[in-house]
């Protein structure tokens, strides 16, 4: 099955979740609105509803505030890459210029407040208390995370563990709540929740550690951001990480990789990371998620359901192959 397939039959749902973005997005301050409707042009695939509109048809329910839920998520997300588009200092995403480069670090960080407040003010027409214990549970772990980020940024010493926890907080968490609060929405089996659960969770550790591994080996129009940029910002992926453990190159790179190193100094260390096995050893860790996914899928009831979420879960990481 095609990707397209399956956007196509949930396309009636998606097109729901647009209509609400684009009225929330929208302020009584003309420039916030301008600053986030840019946002929303600059496009996404929206796979975090998409999962959470999925996930929905697992249970016998249908609530009439699931558009809002999948809304409310995406806003989440779009909030959080406002702010890392900020501690990052990017001035692309998919390939356009962040919201920080085109108006500035304050606007940035209040356009992404702003998404969250609305998100907040979405979620309260929802009339479910776990969904909310869950999902603000989930935005907690997620500032963590960034945090730590900040903290180990040039930091050679932090550990597989660490690094880990950081992909959960910074990316699988939102994948995981958005399948198990989908499948929640639907008054779905508790046990199947928590299936949906570990998949979002999988799929999600899957494409972040798969992200990492583009920023060394793909070409500034396919990741949208120029090649190395976790290197220029001191955030030591796990390619690098594996890298730097290694006697050809590791001693090298770890010298090379400091906060005032120079444009030769990180061309170089891409090239040690390409040469080294971290790309190996990453795509491989990033495979072995995938299949925890899909082993999670065999746990859900035959049917369309279980081939369209292996649909979507292969295309958000077949970048890497």
């Amino acid at each position: 099955m095609e990707m397209q397939e399956v956007i196509e039959r949930y396309q009636p749902d998606l097109e729901a979740v647009e209509a609400l973005l684009e009225q929330q997005v929208r302020s009584e301050n003309p420039q916030l609105t301008e600053v986030n409707e840019s946002l929303l042009r600059a496009g996404g695939k929206r796979i975090r509803p998409l999962f959470a509109l999925m996930c929905s048809r697992v249970g016998s329910g249908r609530p009439d505030w699931l558009h809002v839920l999948a809304g409310a998520v995406e806003l989440i997300h779009m909030a959080t890459l406002v702010h890392d588009d900020v501690v990052d200092d990017a001035a692309t995403r998919r390939g356009k210029p962040t919201v920080r480069a085109q108006y500035g670090n304050r606007a940035a960080m209040y356009a992404g407040d702003f998404l969250f407040g609305r998100a907040i003010r979405m979620l309260s027409d929802i009339p479910n208390r776990d969904i909310h214990l869950e999902l603000s549970g989930a935005i907690v772990r997620m500032c963590e995370g960034e945090i730590e980020q900040i903290q180990d940024l040039f930091n050679w010493r932090q550990s597989l563990r660490r690094y880990l926890r950081r992909v959960e907080r910074k990316t699988a968490l939102l994948f995981s709540v958005s399948c198990s609060l989908g499948a929640a929405a639907s008054r779905a089996d508790p046990q199947l929740v928590r299936v949906l659960r570990r998949f979002g969770y999988f799929t999600g550790m899957a494409f972040q550690i798969t992200d990492d591994v583009l920023d060394f080996v793909a070409d500034e129009q396919t990741v949208g951001k120029p090649v190395g940029g976790d290197l220029r910002q001191g955030n030591l992926t796990l390619p690098a990480l594996h890298a730097s453990t290694e006697p050809a190159v590791g001693d090298e790179l770890r010298q090379r990789i400091h906060p005032n190193m120079s444009r030769n100094d990180v061309e170089t260390s891409i090239e040690l990371v390409r040469a080294s096995s971290g790309l190996p050893f990453a795509k491989q860790l990033a495979r072995q998620y995938m299949d925890k996914a899909m082993v999670q899928l065999h746990r859900l009831p035959a049917g369309p359901l279980q081939e369209d979420l292996a649909t979507v879960a292969r295309f958000v990481n077949q970048r890497m192959y």
